[in-house]
Parts: C-alpha cells; sequence; structure tokens
C-alpha cells in the first residue's frame, strides 16, 4: 500500500513536470509547488475544520482559566466541567496536533519519493541556490522557513486571545518547540521536502488569516446580537420593575383609601353613638 502511495507521488512529480514544460518553464520544484497546492485544496475541508476548533478553544480559553481557578482542588469537578465547556463550543483540544499528524504520511511518502525520485534531465531540478532537490539545502534556508512559516501559523491560529492561549502548555509546546525541532529534523532532509513543507505552511497562514477575518465578522455579528438581547432584557427588567412598583403604588393607595373610609365610618359610627346618648 505504501509502494502505491510512493509510486502515486512519482507519477504526480512527473505529470506536474510534464506540465511545468507545457507551460515552458521546466521546473521540478515547481511541480512540488503545484503538489503542494492540489493537496492543500484537497485536504481544506479537514484542515479548515481543525482551524475552527482552534479558534472554539482560542475563544474558550478565559472561561477555562476561570474554571481552572474554581476547581484547583477538585480535579475530577474541573474535568467534568472542561469536557461540558469542549462540549458547548465545539473544541477538540488536540485540534493543534492532527494537521501534524495528518501531514506525516505524505510527508513520510514525499521524502521517500524524492530520496529515489531520478531527475531528468538533473539540471531541471534547482531551485535558486539549491543545486539539487534531493540534497538537503546547503543554505539552510528552507529548513528555517519552516520553523519560521509554522510559527506563524500557530500564531495566526490564536487570532488576539494569545495570552490566554499561552498559558494553555500545549499551545506553548505548539508555538515554541515544535518549529525549532522541525528546524533541526528538515535540515538533513531533500530540500524538495523542505520547499514542500515550507509552501504548505506558507498557505497555511494565509487560510488562517482568512478563516480568522470571518470568525472576527462573525463574533462582531454574535456580540451585537447579544448587546440588543441585553439591552431588551434591560428594558424588559425595567419595565417589569416600573410594573411592580405600580402595582405596589395601587396597593398602597387601596389601603390607604380603604383606611381612609374605615376611619370614616368609625367616626361616623362615634358621632351617631354621641348624638343618641
Amino acid at each position: 500500500m505504501f509502494d502505491f502511495f510512493i509510486s502515486l507521488i512519482n507519477s504526480a512529480i512527473y505529470g506536474l513536470y510534464n506540465v511545468t514544460v507545457a507551460i515552458g518553464f521546466p521546473s521540478y520544484a515547481l511541480a512540488i509547488i503545484f503538489i503542494t497546492i492540489i493537496l492543500k485544496v484537497l485536504l481544506y475541508p479537514l484542515m479548515a475544520k481543525q482551524m475552527k476548533s482552534m479558534m472554539n478553544m482560542q475563544e474558550v480559553q478565559p472561561k477555562l482559566l476561570d474554571l481552572q481557578k474554581k476547581y484547583a482542588n477538585n480535579p475530577e469537578k474541573l474535568n467534568q466541567e472542561m469536557a461540558k465547556l469542549y462540549k458547548e463550543y465545539d473544541v477538540n483540544p488536540m485540534a493543534g496536533c492532527l494537521p501534524m499528524l495528518i501531514q506525516m504520511p505524505i510527508l513520510i511518502g514525499l521524502y521517500t519519493a524524492l530520496r529515489e525520485y531520478q531527475f531528468e534531465p538533473i539540471e531541471h531540478a534547482t531551485f535558486f541556490w539549491v543545486n539539487n532537490l534531493n540534497a538537503p539545502d546547503p543554505l539552510y534556508i528552507l529548513p528555517i522557513l519552516v520553523g519560521i512559516s509554522m510559527f506563524l501559523q500557530q500564531k495566526a491560529s490564536m487570532g488576539k486571545n494569545n495570552e490566554a492561549m499561552e498559558n494553555n502548555q500545549m499551545m506553548k509546546t505548539m508555538l515554541y518547540i515544535m518549529p525549532p525541532m522541525m528546524v533541526f529534523v528538515c535540515l538533513a532532509l531533500p530540500a524538495g521536502l523542505c520547499l514542500y513543507w515550507s509552501v504548505f505552511s506558507l498557505l497555511g497562514i494565509g487560510q488562517q488569516l482568512i478563516m480568522n477575518k470571518q470568525k472576527e465578522k462573525q463574533m462582531a455579528i454574535i456580540e451585537a446580537r447579544r448587546a440588543e438581547e441585553a439591552a431588551k432584557k434591560a428594558e424588559e427588567e425595567e419595565e417589569r420593575k416600573r410594573k411592580k412598583k405600580a402595582a405596589m403604588m395601587a396597593k398602597k393607595r387601596k389601603a390607604e383609601k380603604e383606611a381612609a373610609e374605615k376611619n370614616l365610618i368609625e367616626d361616623a359610627v362615634i358621632k351617631e353613638e354621641i348624638s343618641q346618648k
């Protein structure tokens, strides 16, 4: 099955290379970029779902911190409340790791394919300063670009609530530990694989920024609706208090009227008794 996957990647590289030849710019590097774009489009629904879950996690963070403070001495209750919160906001705590896990089989397949692929002609297997896409980047620019793009993508996924997100240990790991680790790993990888990974991450940054804008618009609409509902609720509460106060005043006036009438009757009775005497 894995051999079939590698064969499929080899066919894709060769086919897209022929496309670059047809457009008058023969380049295996451009073919790899085309593969990256195609895979990004194919994986878009799943990646978008995970990004949405990450943004929901961002929204949940302040409430999560409150729960951790509230139930600091009751871990069992804390886990129950956290599970309820995740369910309410449709959050997957592993959302930040899943895109990486999805890419791993593709990266392994590309690594194996590029390591064994016979670029012909070899002069078309270059990328600016890289003389051979099969070999590691001699200037380490692509591995560093992989690390920077990963960091920026993770940072973009945090949106504006960076402080709350960085208090999450998993998020801190993904933000500060994974990019340097990936730079170290990529130093020995074929430059073609680093090219794929960096382009994939850069496209992910653009996708994340677009989704952040959409999320901001949605949140603005939600906040406006909440403000309208709060104003309506406050108005209803004010009207309820006014009616309650009016009812109390009416009741008080009625009681005063009844007391006055009672006093008049008592005075009339007393006068009647005096006149009879």
